[in-house]
């Protein structure tokens, strides 16, 4: 086999392998289980669920909330769902005027409300501007999520649940964390629309 095949085979065998992690832990299971089951009582509450992260996670950020906001499999009501990144005008101002470790926490105080959710990613669970505003959605008693790698970093002192996808290796945790927001949007819509 030639170097281009193994890199290719290498790939979709590390991401089978922490996926199979994954399915092998109830623990994590039952997290992603009890999150789907808040984020529907948000819902059925009239509260929202706002997501943030930088870079990969912050495509992973917008990917849910469009699945959520438009649809997954049913054609069904929309859900109130954002990312927090989505307003450039925002985004480059705050960041300019403050700092970068401020443009997600400002807009969790305008946007938060007790009751909605906050799901922040971060592969290394460090990321200051997500450590941010997770803080400041407890402060205001939103319900707190996240998404990092095995280790969790700073982000372990501030979720009532943290999703840690066994591995260590950026590309196979976001791939793990896409499709943990795809089984989370999937048991959403199958509970509040089926």
């Amino acid at each position: 086999m030639d170097a281009i095949a193994h890199t290719i085979t290498g790939a979709i065998e590390q991401s089978i392998q922490v996926k199979e992690k994954i399915l092998a832990s109830p623990f994590l299971l039952e997290m992603i289980d009890d999150l789907s089951e808040d984020i529907v009582g948000a819902f059925k509450s009239g509260n929202k669920v706002l997501l943030c992260g930088n870079g990969g996670s912050a495509a992973d950020a917008q990917h849910i909330a469009a699945e959520l906001s438009g649809r997954f499999y049913t054609d069904r009501d929309p859900l109130f769902a954002e990312a927090l990144h989505v307003n450039t005008s925002y985004l480059t101002a705050v960041a300019n005027d403050y700092s970068f470790a401020e443009v997600y926490e400002r807009m969790v105080r305008a946007k938060g409300r007790k009751g909605d959710i906050l799901i922040g990613i971060s592969t290394s669970g460090n990321s200051e501007n997500v450590i941010k505003a997770l803080r400041s959605a407890n402060q205001l008693d939103m319900i707190t999520a996240g998404m990092t790698g095995a280790d969790g970093g700073k982000m372990n002192d501030c979720c009532k649940y943290l999703i840690k996808v066994p591995s260590t290796d950026t590309p196979r945790i976001q791939e793990a964390h896409i499709l943990i927001g795809h089984i989370i949007c999937e048991m959403v819509e199958k509970d509040l629309f089926s």
